[in-house]
């Protein structure tokens, strides 16, 4: 295959060429480094690019393979890997001054996982430093920017994962997601990511932000693909005391049952409004499809629902400042600005302003447990705006207001965060200025199965993924 093709192959249509040898790791690998040297000055979507291990690992499945020893889906799959997931021998950052130089002695264990699958890891992505933030501007290792226009803004944390799968340098990738932090770049760069029901996926050796809340997944073109990183990736570890003993559905199973019957949820006074109308259109757009799918749309009230930002900001700011309050005192010269100010504030909370936070989470998610008795899925924007200029603090959503970026950005996103459920962001269309729109599909703990059913159904019926931006 000519390079320019191998870059449109998605996870699903490389597996079988790579098992049936009609396609080398080795050349699929390289077109992907040399679509990174490319794209890479432009989008600044690496930290560190893993030419030399990409090549070796490309090697060795590649003789694997030849061997008969064919290990599944990922192998032979170049794929990327947020800068806070250890990765043995390779420099892991997180985004920080801090950590330039931290080289972890042992991976993380999604990361072990993904090797052990046979994937190839090509680059470790940029990010908001810490994870403490929704931009990825980056004052240690450059600001990162969308593929679809390189003067917006990639969202974050997880900005470099979502640019790095949207300018196609990777099959997939990994993130991290704490209040929105894979949902948020996959809505505003046009691909799919997931956080999983908290406790699905190990965090081990994974840099903590806000460790309550804190998740690791998939980003990729695809549902499909999503699914396929994430059956690899899902499961118990023993060696992360928060992960969940819940055996791992059969997930593909789901995939073709379609939509008809589906009851589909809209919190009522929220789900559809405080966004942009391009986004409002597109995610009403996207619900009259899944009508004509088969599935049944209704309103549930929700009365605990306005709370959520006040308690996630409440949390994403005590819990971070524990982590770092040792460094924060050592060497508070080494963060950048906005991160410092966040963690500075996040000391000045009160013990019971926590706690009460805490209490919130345990309204919010009765309520929604509540709600799923009567529908199968909750469905909002994945964030109520489209991508804004790099470097931009507020956002306009509405009647000329500008409003704060951050509290903006978790409108939606820090709902299932607080409440411990799956939830799914997929793209559903475009704005005016041909930047993404992203629907985020919420679900009941542990059924990320009926998610992908949705989101692959959807995606049967729409092209919105299959569109690439003009790098």
């Amino acid at each position: 295959m000519a390079p320019a093709d191998l870059l449109t192959l998605t996870i699903a249509q490389a597996a079988p060429k790579l098992e049936r040898r009609e396609l080398s790791p080795v050349e699929l690998t390289e077109a992907m480094l040399a679509r990174i040297a490319t794209v890479n000055k432009q989008l600044n979507a690496y930290i560190t690019v893993c030419d030399q291990q990409a090549r070796e690992a490309a090697q060795a499945v590649e003789r694997l393979i030849r061997a008969g020893y064919y290990l599944g889906p990922l192998h032979g799959i170049p794929i990327a890997l947020k800068d806070n997931i250890y990765t043995h021998g390779v420099r892991t950052t997180a985004g920080a001054k801090i950590l330039a130089d931290f080289v972890p002695d042992e991976d993380a264990t999604v990361t072990a996982r993904l090797k052990r699958a046979g994937a190839i890891i090509v680059g470790k992505t940029n990010m908001h430093e810490f994870a403490w933030g929704g931009t990825t501007d980056n004052p240690h290792y450059g600001t990162c920017r969308n593929p679809w226009n390189p003067e917006r803004f990639p969202a974050g944390s997880s900005g470099g994962s979502g640019a790095a799968v949207a300018a196609r340098t990777c099959l997939g990738a990994l993130g991290t997601d704490t209040g929105g932090s894979i949902r948020l770049p996959s809505a505003v760069n046009g691909i799919v990511g997931i956080r999983p029901t908290i406790g699905r996926v190990s965090n081990y050796n994974v840099v903590p932000l806000a460790w309550t809340m804190d998740t690791v997944s998939p980003m990729t073109r695809t549902v499909e693909d999503c699914l396929t990183m994430f059956e690899v990736v899902a499961g118990h570890d023993p060696l992360d005391a928060h992960s969940a003993q819940v055996p791992v559905a059969d997930y593909r199973a789901e995939l073709g049952r379609g939509m008809r019957g589906l009851r589909i949820g809209l919190i009522r006074d929220y789900s559809l409004t405080h966004v942009q109308k391009a986004v409002g259109d597109a995610v009403r757009s996207a619900l009259k499809a899944m009508e004509r799918l088969g599935a049944q749309v209704e309103e549930i009230a929700m009365p605990s629902i306005h709370g959520n930002i006040s308690a996630q900001l409440t949390i994403e700011s005590c819990e971070p400042s524990t982590y770092h309050q040792e460094w924060l005192r050592a060497r508070p010269q080494d963060y950048g600005e906005d991160v410092r100010t966040l963690l500075e504030m996040g000391e000045m909370y009160l013990a019971t302003h926590y706690l009460q936070a805490q209490r919130y989470r345990s309204v919010l998610r009765k309520e929604f447990l509540a709600g799923f008795k009567q529908v199968d899925v909750f469905v909002t924007p994945t964030l109520p705006f489209t991508a804004t200029p790099c470097g931009a603090t507020e956002v306009v959503i509405e009647n000329d207001r500008k409003e704060d970026m951050l509290s903006a950005i978790m409108q939606f996103t820090g709902v299932p965060s607080l409440a411990g459920l799956p939830a799914l962001s997929l793209p559903v269309g475009f704005d005016p200025d041909g930047m993404p729109v992203g629907m985020q599909i919420i679900g009941r703990p542990f059924d990320e199965g009926t998610l992908f059913r949705i989101g692959h159904t959807y995606q049967g019926e729409t092209d919105w993924h299959t569109r690439a931006p003009k790098l």
